[in-house]
């Protein structure tokens, strides 16, 4: 059976990671938020799919009110003014912190995934062995 569209196994729900996401983007220079999530969907870790823009603008907004962004208003192009984002001093001081949480949850992901492979390569030969005896 296949996973639908809508199951974590698909990954289509890192929702926390979407601050690290946002923070990498930021420590490259400023962004207006639409653009910062036209960066983060091309992170690999997102496939290539856009994340929620409104998810983004809420993040970045919970995160203004942490310290970790600033915003401001740019008028210099034609149109109306957009929004900018920078990451801070505590922002890229938070990112940093991110790097070694990330660090750990790459490790224990490493060990995961060699259990889960041990453990279905064990059933795969289990369910052999009974495949085998219900032939003989």
């Amino acid at each position: 059976m296949l996973a639908s569209a809508t199951c974590p196994c698909t990954g289509g729900t890192l929702d926390k990671l979407i601050q690290p996401a946002i923070l990498a983007a930021l420590a490259k220079g400023p962004l207006h938020g639409y653009k910062l999530a036209e960066g983060i969907g091309r992170m690999p870790l997102f496939r290539g799919q856009k994340p929620d823009l409104s998810g983004v603008y809420r993040a970045l907004k919970a995160m203004e009110s942490r310290g970790f962004v600033v915003s401001s208003w740019d008028l210099s192009e034609s149109g109306p003014a957009r929004k900018s984002y920078r990451a801070t001093e505590a922002g890229e001081q938070c990112l940093l912190h991110w790097i070694e949480t990330l660090e750990q949850y790459r490790r224990g992901i490493t060990v995961l995934l060699k259990t889960a492979r041990t453990a279905l390569a064990g059933t795969e030969g289990a369910r052999g062995n009974a495949s085998s005896r219900r032939n003989n």
